[in-house]
């Protein structure tokens, strides 16, 4: 760790970022960031620009796009075009010491010309892999090499970038980014909020659905680049081996996206229910009332929601592609959460979650662990780290 040394204010950061008011690990990561800074005395301004609804959390401030649409194949989000001279003038008036930027969209391009304006160093997190998502969703090499060649010129100019795991550091690295620059950043959820108590399995009765079956539930957007095409194709096969056991099993979906109407369709007459976005308590009471979190996807760079359902006291099963299978103990461990499954291998998954559904021992098990596991992953300590960063980038900026 660099320590940074003393400078005669405390460290100002300015925050640009694309995405506050979507439903998603990334916004709830940068909103709690904002709200932690404004609960334990740090200077840190989000900068957003967006027609949707915002949260209502300390030290952020919204400029009003200059033009904003749906982001094409996903109609749930949008793409804003900011108005940049006022978010620099001010970003001037604020005088930051580092420049933040969350998102290498048009906010996230303000921030970069800020930086370089006011020559102040930029600190980053690497939060989505874009490339990936290009591949999924467009199959197109001109634009995944265009989009790439983007990335590599945005990142290389940082001071830091943060990557949330070990598996997309190295992604970084063929994007151009030198090894010296990055910094793994500790994970960490909001504690206070998704928690194993508030299990209650009452309220099923209120979604429609049964009180006494097995539910799995997956939490995210509903999108073809979660992998959740490979969940359609498996569950009618679950639900019949479940059946089979003398067993009933249900899939809960939270969240929407692009690929929610063709999912619901398929699987309507499969025991799945789409209960769309869900916030606060309601989600955290969700989480806690289910049996167990199954999350396919092959593109996360952490997976928030997989610390939270942990921390809810739900086993997990995950991909070995991605962030996600670091920030669990999979089967082989003493203490294991999870199960961390090859991305591509139907029959394996099958068979472990008709297991899972038909092993209440198992899952208790694997719960507890979840939640001792959750005990380490605190967001203050990672807020700690995350602005530590931020302090060493202050203290190597040339006066």
């Amino acid at each position: 760790m660099i320590a940074p040394h003393p400078t005669s204010r405390p460290t100002r950061v300015l925050k640009f970022t694309d995405t506050l008011a979507d439903i998603n690990g990334v916004c709830r990561f940068i909103q709690n960031t904002a709200q932690t800074a404004h609960d334990t005395g740090h200077d840190l301004c989000v900068y957003t620009s967006t027609r949707l609804e915002m949260p209502k959390v300390d030290g952020v401030r919204n400029f009003t796009p200059i033009y904003a649409r749906a982001m094409p194949g996903y109609e749930t989000l949008e793409i804003a075009l900011p108005p940049a001279l006022e978010m620099m003038r001010a970003a001037q008036d604020f005088d930051p010491d580092v420049i933040h930027i969350s998102t290498p969209g048009p906010v996230g391009t303000v921030g970069f010309l800020v930086a370089k304006l006011m020559r102040k160093p930029i600190v980053g997190v690497y939060h989505t892999d874009f490339p990936a998502y290009i591949d999924e969703l467009f199959d197109n090499s001109v634009c995944s090499a265009l989009c790439r060649g983007h990335m590599r010129f945005f990142y290389k100019r940082f001071k830091y970038v943060f990557s949330r795991s070990a598996d997309y550091a190295q992604r970084l690295v063929d994007l151009g980014v030198q090894q010296d620059k990055l910094v793994r950043l500790r994970a960490g959820f909001d504690d206070t909020k998704f928690d194993h108590t508030l299990r209650d399995t009452s309220i099923w009765e209120g979604y429609g659905l049964k009180n006494d079956s097995i539910k799995a539930v997956f939490c995210g957007r509903v999108s073809t680049e979660k992998n959740l095409p490979m969940l359609v194709k498996m569950w009618p096969t679950i639900c019949e081996r479940v059946q089979a056991q003398g067993r009933e099993i249900e899939l809960i979906i939270i969240g929407d996206g692009p690929y929610r109407t063709e999912m619901e369709e398929r699987l309507k007459p499969h025991g799945a229910h789409f209960l769309g976005f869900r916030h606060g308590v309601e989600l955290a009471t969700l989480y806690a009332s289910c049996d167990f979190f199954v999350f396919p996807s092959t593109t996360d760079t952490l997976g928030q929601v997989v610390m939270e359902s942990q921390a809810s006291g739900l086993p997990v099963i995950v991909t070995d592609q991605g962030g996600p299978k670091e920030i669990v103990h999979n089967q082989s461990h003493e203490y294991s959460t999870a199960f961390v499954l090859p991305h591509d291998d139907e029959p394996q998954w099958v068979d472990t979650i008709v297991k899972l559904a038909c092993d209440d021992e198992l899952r208790s098990t694997l719960g507890r662990n979840g939640i001792e596991l959750m005990k380490d992953h605190t967001f203050v300590a990672s807020f700690e780290h995350y602005w530590s960063i931020h302090e060493a980038a202050a203290a190597q900026a040339p006066a």
